[in-house]
């Protein structure tokens, strides 16, 4: 089974996915968790045949898992051809290492993944030296699983010459190839501060969110442009911006790369030049998919990456996208359990969610184009507060225009 043909498309490899449950995540989480990790797995073009968890109070330091699950995914693998191994959680060289051998199959972390769809979805020379920057920032301390192998050169009396390991000189290799990576990259960042200056003082806005939720069919509608969107994770890695005109009132709007859970820190800091339309934007719209079943969780996940690059002061505004979407399965009137996220009505969870939160937000479906009114008098009116006191004199003017629309 190691690959699986799909019609119209090449062979597939096949995985199975592994992941803990420990004291910080149940069974549940776990298992939406995995959900996730399935989604990046198809997303980088893999077929998931299988699914593994184990109980642990926390993971082994030698090879992540049990010894009795370790032989239970062994036998699967082996039984079944599969090609990958796929952990929800990142591995050290140590335990790679370790798995790999015993699995007799290639063991890729969520790190390694999520790696792999930025490689394949970086289209423009600025992604691709800052994904090619994050793979050798990981591949670096993983070197010594890399050359198993091979013979290590042998020391003693005699046997000490001035030559190098194949370890030492890959590793050499590596570092300066990360040092001319950030060179390019730095020039690459001038490029792009130098062009975010030329665009004057108009009112920047910049969609953000997990990763999937519709900020490009979002960046579409509103400027009817043609940004490439699909049901896949990371559909967008270069930030797109575009003028938009709402009334008479034009402003940048900008679309991001998603966020997504565990984003690996090298990759944080390798796109951090990419984020600086975000840091620089003067409204973020933080766009969730309210279908979500954890939606509060990628909130919180946005929330702390927009911490991290040090964008957690500018004025936020929360879409609920997807409306459409949501689903709900009602209790009946004898039943006196607790209402949960999956049997309210859109309605309550509106008003729970709004008086729980006390933030600013409103609900659309992009695809659908419902509530879309709405959303553009929000953003109309949030871009014009900016522009006006910039520019005092042109706000002058909106309430002329304004008047004369009315009449």
């Amino acid at each position: 089974m190691g690959k699986i043909n799909i019609i119209g498309q090449e062979c597939a490899e096949t995985a199975v996915l592994v992941g803990v449950i420990t004291q910080e995540q149940d069974e549940a989480k776990v298992g939406e968790y995995l959900d996730e990790l399935a989604f990046l797995a198809d997303t980088a073009g893999a077929v998931t045949v299988n699914r593994f968890t184990q109980k642990m109070d926390k993971p082994n330091g030698a090879t992540f898992l049990g010894s009795g699950k370790i032989k239970e995914v062994a036998e699967y693998v082996e039984e079944n051809n599969v090609s990958l191994v796929i952990f929800d959680d990142e591995l050290t060289p140590t335990q790679l290492r370790n798995l790999e051998n015993m699995f007799k199959a290639r063991v890729l972390d969520r790190t390694n993944l999520i790696l792999d769809i930025f490689a394949q979805r970086a289209q423009t020379a600025h992604a691709k030296v800052q994904v090619e920057l994050a793979q050798y920032q990981y591949l670096l301390p993983r070197l010594t699983r890399m050359w198993t192998h091979l013979e290590r050169q042998r020391g003693g009396i005699g046997m000490r010459g001035p030559g190098e390991t194949q370890i030492e000189t890959d590793r050499r290799i590596i570092l300066d190839k990360i040092a001319h990576l950030k060179e390019q990259l730095g020039k690459i960042d001038k490029q792009m501060a130098t062009q975010r200056k030329n665009r004057g003082q108009m009112v920047r806005i910049a969609l953000v969110g997990y990763t999937n939720v519709g900020k490009s069919t979002i960046m579409n509608m509103l400027s009817k442009s043609d940004v490439f969107a699909e049901n896949k994770l990371f559909a967008t890695l270069d930030t797109t911006v575009r003028k938009v005109v709402i009334g008479n009132l034009p402003f940048l709007l900008s679309d991001t790369v998603g966020f997504i859970r565990k984003l690996p820190h090298n990759l944080v800091e390798s796109f951090k030049s990419t984020l600086d339309e975000v840091r620089e934007a003067d409204i973020l719209l933080h766009v969730v998919d309210i279908s979500h079943p954890n939606f509060e969780e990628q909130i919180d996940v946005v929330n702390r990456t927009l911490h991290e690059i040090g964008a957690q002061n500018i004025p936020t505004y929360v879409v609920f996208n997807k409306v459409d979407n949501y689903h709900y399965e009602p209790l009946d009137e004898f039943d006196l359990r607790p209402a949960t996220r999956n049997n309210i009505s859109l309605d309550d969870l509106k008003r729970s969610w709004i008086a729980k939160n006390n933030l600013p937000c409103i609900f659309i479906s992009a695809k659908e184009h419902l509530n879309i009114d709405e959303f553009r008098n929000l953003i109309y009116e949030k871009a014009r507060e900016i522009h006006a006191e910039r520019y005092p004199y042109n706000n002058f003017l909106f309430d002329m225009f304004d008047e004369n629309e009315e009449k």
